[in-house]
Parts: C-alpha cells; sequence; structure tokens
C-alpha cells in the first residue's frame, strides 16, 4: 500500500554547502540517504516529496559537517497481508513467476496460480495449461493477493513477498475479463427466469 507520510531524519549537510542550507538542499541530501530504503514502521520510502521544516544545525566534534533535523513529507510503500494489488510479470520461471508490484517483486508461486497443470516454458518465458489453453508470461498484468511477508530493511531486494492468484476476481487480467464476459453472457435477461 502507498501512503504519504510525514517523518523526521536528521542529515549531514557537507562544508562546501554549509553557506547555503535550503530546504531544497536538505530534500536532495535526504533523497540521496533514505529512497529505495527500507524502514519496518514506514515500509520502503519511493520519494521525498517536500521538506517541511529544516531545524537549528549542530555541530559534532571530530565531523566536517553540520547536522540538520528535518520535518519531511516522503511517499512509501508498505505491502499489506491479505492486500490485493496489481502488478507486471517481470520474470517467469519453473516454479512461478515475479510479479513487480512498486519497488520490490512478489513470487506468486506455480501451484497458485491455477488449479490447472501449468507447463514452463522456458524459450517463450511462460508458463502454459494445455487444458484451456492459458498463459502467463513476461509482461503480463496480473492481480493477486499478497499471503505471506519477510521484509528485509538492510538490502531490500531479498524481501520475500508470497502471492495467490487462485482466488475470485484474481488471476491474469485478459482471463479475468474473459471470465466477466462469459458470466454476463449466460446470466439471463432482466424478466427472463
Amino acid at each position: 500500500m502507498y501512503k504519504r507520510v510525514t517523518l523526521r531524519d536528521t542529515v549531514e549537510v557537507p562544508p562546501e554547502h554549509l553557506a547555503d542550507v535550503t530546504p531544497e538542499l536538505v530534500k536532495q541530501l535526504l533523497q540521496e540517504k533514505l529512497e529505495g530504503r527500507v524502514d519496518e514502521a514506514v515500509g520502503s520510502v519511493v520519494s521525498v516529496i517536500e521538506v517541511t521544516d529544516v531545524g537549528a544545525g549542530a555541530v559534532v566534534p571530530n565531523e566536517p559537517g553540520v547536522y540538520y533535523e528535518a520535518e519531511f513529507d516522503a511517499l512509501t510503500f508498505d505491502p499489506q497481508m491479505q492486500e490485493v494489488v496489481d502488478g507486471e510479470i517481470v520474470e517467469v520461471v519453473s516454479f512461478g513467476a515475479f510479479v513487480g508490484i512498486g519497488p520490490v517483486d512478489g513470487l506468486l508461486h506455480v501451484s497458485q496460480i491455477s488449479d490447472e497443470y501449468l507447463a514452463y516454458d522456458e524459450e517463450n518465458q511462460q508458463l502454459a495449461s494445455r487444458e484451456s489453453n492459458r498463459t502467463l508470461g513476461v509482461g503480463d498484468s496480473v492481480r493477486a493477493r499478497i499471503v505471506t511477508k519477510s521484509i528485509d530493511e538492510r538490502n531490500p531486494r531479498d524481501s520475500k513477498i508470497g502471492l495467490t492468484a487462485k482466488q475470485v476476481g484474481l488471476g491474469k487480467h485478459g482471463w479475468l475479463r474473459a471470465e466477466h464476459e462469459q458470466r454476463t453472457a449466460q446470466a439471463p435477461e432482466p424478466g427472463e427466469s
């Protein structure tokens, strides 16, 4: 889930920039320090949006810069258990598909895609069903539910998010449209029984 949050943090302004400490400079330093990092309390910091307050600077002995505490608004991404997310398949492997959901990828294990047997087609980078001729490949859009998560604060790319698409309303977008059209075509007209 994406959220706009107000945070506080401290940045070191290097000596060459001390003559012109502006909110824009502090924003740039906060972006370099925080964007792409994970904090368990707020999730991944996607973007520092705006610096709303810069406090007085503090000198630390034996440190060349001056430290400023700043209050700022940031866009964060914090996946929640049972949250339904839309994403794009970024990689297909024999055991499933990796789905890009914001700044991280989730794993849609082959057992969580369909009740049908899905064969791995390495040449075409897709999983394919012989029963229904459905395929799932790189670039396909999917809707899935988050069922497990293990966030690694030190290395966000090593975070693990497990997904499922085996529930009603979940799966490849093209499959969902086809199912909707099929249900609509089978539904009786108003007034018919």
